[in-house]
């Protein structure tokens, strides 16, 4: 059932030429347990894929790489006020946002077209346009991996923050998610009040503006700003937007007056990575066949033959250098190895 010296190259949306020791992937949770059972993934390390789109391969992986492929997509149960949707975790993130808002469940409007699957969507919170996952997030399930028990998680055992969970800290390498549960409005709940957003529906009639509206608007700017990984590799947005106080904001914009910043809390601030990026130079830049696209500064691509190892170079050139020029610490939202 575990295939030896396996390429992850198309499992990867960075398109890094890497293989695994070992890999597997399965559809079912039964499955899942047999696999986790076997010696190789009892010696670990162990990785979980899913859409491959929040990863950067530095060399190939030295243990068992298991591919998340449960699916289905279904209506649980219902209230007066909210649909409840469970979705395997193997289930592609947008076809679940296009599907639901089909089927007129609203709220994942603002979610369209993030790349990655519905069981990495928890792991990191995943956001956009003022909409965080937590928001429409009811429980999920996940087979424990030193025993096989199925435990349920809520939000609050989750843990969420800012591209933050549980599954990214404490119980980090401990659990595979195997489906999510999300409570879905019945009655649309609109959040439009994002800049970018808002501009892009200027001139659409607040009586056409419905889910599906904000959704194609939101698939439009992300199509404008983010390369499609299917022509050039990437992983989407590379670096998380830093928080800082209301304090050390103040400081930054007497110097740069221009800085682009978004309330995060009464007392915090959320930098705009992507403007920090560009205003140190960034955009566009290239290091051989890794860079810095030229629309997007926040997102790092392989033109072709770089290596993990080159764009990981080229972003640590790049949080040395805004740290150099604003004194902002920058981490990255893709997880590394």
């Amino acid at each position: 059932m575990l295939l030896e010296n396996h390429s992850l190259k198309s499992l990867n949306t960075f398109g890094m030429d890497v293989h695994a020791r070992y890999f597997a992937s399965f559809q079912e949770v039964d499955v899942l347990r047999h696999v986790l059972s076997l010696p190789p993934c009892r010696k670990g390390p162990l990785l979980i894929l899913g859409g491959g789109s929040n990863v950067l391969f530095t060399a190939d992986f030295q243990g068992v790489v298991l591919k998340n492929e449960i699916g289905g997509i279904a209506l649980e149960k219902e209230d007066d006020d909210y649909f409840f949707v469970r979705a395997g975790a193997g289930v592609a993130w947008h076809e679940l946002v296009m599907q639901t808002l089909s089927a007129g469940y609203h709220g994942l409007e603002n979610l369209a077209l993030i790349p990655g699957s519905v069981g990495a969507a928890p792991m990191q919170n995943i956001g956009a346009y003022g909409v965080e996952l937590k928001d429409l997030f009811e429980s999920l399930d996940a087979i424990r991996i030193e025993d096989g028990e199925c435990i349920r998680f809520s939000k609050t055992d989750c843990a969420f923050g800012y591209r933050e969970s549980v599954f990214k800290n404490k119980c980090k390498d401990q659990f595979v998610i195997t489906s999510v549960l999300f409570r879905l409005f019945k009655k649309p709940q609109l959040k439009t009040q994002y800049g970018s957003l808002e501009k892009e529906l200027a001139d659409c009639p607040i009586a056409e503006r419905d889910s599906l509206a904000v959704a194609r608007a939101v698939m439009r700017i992300r199509q404008s700003k983010l390369p499609d990984p299917a022509k050039i590799g990437n992983a989407g947005s590379f670096f998380k937007n830093p928080e800082i106080t209301l304090a050390e904001f103040d400081s930054l914009k007497k110097h740069f007056p221009d800085i682009i910043a978004f309330p995060a809390g009464p007392d915090h601030m959320k930098l705009a990575a992507g403007w920090l990026i560009e205003k140190a130079g960034w955009k566009g830049v290239r290091r051989g066949d890794a860079g810095c696209h030229e629309n997007q500064a926040l997102v790092l691509v392989n033109h072709g033959l770089a290596k993990g190892i080159d764009v990981f170079a080229l972003s640590e050139e790049i949080m040395s250098s805004v740290h150099a020029m604003f004194g902002i610490f920058l981490h990255r939202e893709v997880n590394v190895y």
